[in-house]
């Protein structure tokens, strides 16, 4: 049996990690890895998140299963974090394996009712989403998104592809901080990309795995907000092992808005269903600290500060980096830099480029530029910016 197996290609960001800590040298820079780290260089556990697992092991009696899709306390208080005080009877949900195992879910349920459906992702998109899409057997396609000579959106490019998507197919978005660019659509251009899909009659799958990291918590989730309030159809995939730093716990949740209620009820059947083919019952460990964070007034305050604070940070970080490059090449080249939002930023450079980065520099970076904002310190910003004014034409 297993001499039919092919070997798989190895990820290109497990395969930099494992260069990286080869590397002997003691200033290189880690900029690859999709992770938080503080001014410490670690990546903390929350306040909240401490304070919250403490009670949880004080008060829990039983380790027994939970739903088949998961607490419903969790999934409820992470609907209303998301999609604030709607109607929920149009809402269907699960808890996942992380955020990972959201966008799974979601697409194994478009498997389930349209097997023949095109997924449309941007270009360039998490690669993970095209390997999924592919992996549960759906065509996966691209439409303009990332306009590289402005570091923005080409937000005309993108309305022309998606008005030619077909009714009956599905529409991959990051909900904010785009991964890998930063690069997000403004509130005018999601009234457009909103009204154009509108008019198509395809369905929405949204990916909110940085909820909080861009403009905070009730303005990045506003663009899907809009998409709950105006098409009939949204999936929405959210993680919270970013804005809760539970990356090893794997809490997610996927989050379907259907037509009606009776429609919703169906949805939640087939969720629920996929669950148990995947992995019966989901982890709860996770899922009932976040679930308590929100519920708690305290815990949620505490929480929600924390995360500003991370933000903040990361857009210190940004404005810096933004500014030591236009002081040392004298050129506004890189000042898209300060303007994106989230974790992540791509740095126009070749792959010839970046290997002189990482080989002569020790900064260590995505082969296609993809920068971690959020694992610079302000020490690394000075020598960063030479190398980067210094290697990249």
């Amino acid at each position: 049996m297993f001499d039919r197996l092919k070997s798989q290609p190895e990820d290109p960001i497990l395969a930099m990690m494992e260069a990286f800590r080869a590397d002997p040298r003691t200033d290189k820079i880690d900029l690859g890895i999709g992770i938080y780290r503080d001014a410490a260089g670690t990546t903390p556990v929350m306040h909240a998140v401490k304070t919250a697992e403490r009670q949880l092991v004080e008060s829990q009696t039983t380790k027994s299963y939970t739903a088949l899709s998961g607490d419903p306390a969790f999934i409820k208080a992470m609907a209303g974090l998301v999609l604030g005080d709607r109607d929920m009877s149009r809402i269907a949900g699960a808890a996942t394996v992380g955020g990972t195992g959201a966008i799974r879910q979601g697409l194994d349920l478009v498997r389930l009712a349209r097997p023949d459906a095109r997924v449309h992702i941007p270009d360039p998109s998490w690669p993970n989403h095209r390997a999924i899409i592919q992996a549960v057997g759906l065509t996966c396609v691209t439409y303009r998104y990332f306009d590289a000579e402005t570091g923005g959106v080409d937000i005309d490019g993108m309305i022309a592809d998606l008005s030619a998507v077909r009714s009956g197919d599905v529409v991959l978005l990051h909900g904010c901080c785009h991964n890998p660019t930063g690069a997000d659509p403004n509130a005018a251009d999601w009234h457009r990309i909103i009204a154009t899909l509108a008019e198509t009659g395809a369905t929405v799958l949204v990916d909110l795995a940085y909820l909080g990291f861009g403009d905070g918590l009730d303005a990045d989730a506003e663009a899907t907000r809009q998409m709950i309030d105006t098409l009939p159809e949204v999936i929405i995939g959210v993680s919270c092992s970013k804005n809760f730093g539970l990356y090893r716990d794997r809490a997610g949740v996927v989050l379907v808005s259907a037509a009606d209620a009776d429609q919703a009820r169906v949805v939640q059947g087939n969720l629920t269903t996929l669950n148990r083919l995947a992995y019966s019952f989901p982890a709860d460990h996770g899922a009932r600290t976040v679930e308590m964070i929100l519920n708690d007034s305290a815990l949620r305050a505490d929480w929600s500060q924390q995360l500003s604070e991370m933000r903040g940070r990361i857009n210190a970080l940004r404005q810096a980096l933004a500014t030591a490059l236009r002081d040392r090449t004298g050129s506004d080249r890189y000042a898209f830099l300060g303007s994106q939002k989230g974790m992540f930023s791509r740095l126009p450079a070749s792959p010839d480029e970046i290997r002189i980065l990482r080989e002569e520099h020790g900064i260590y970076l995505i082969g296609d530029g993809r920068m971690n904002i959020a694992g610079l310190s302000q020490e690394d910003i000075p020598r960063l910016a030479q190398a980067i004014a210094t290697v990249c034409a």
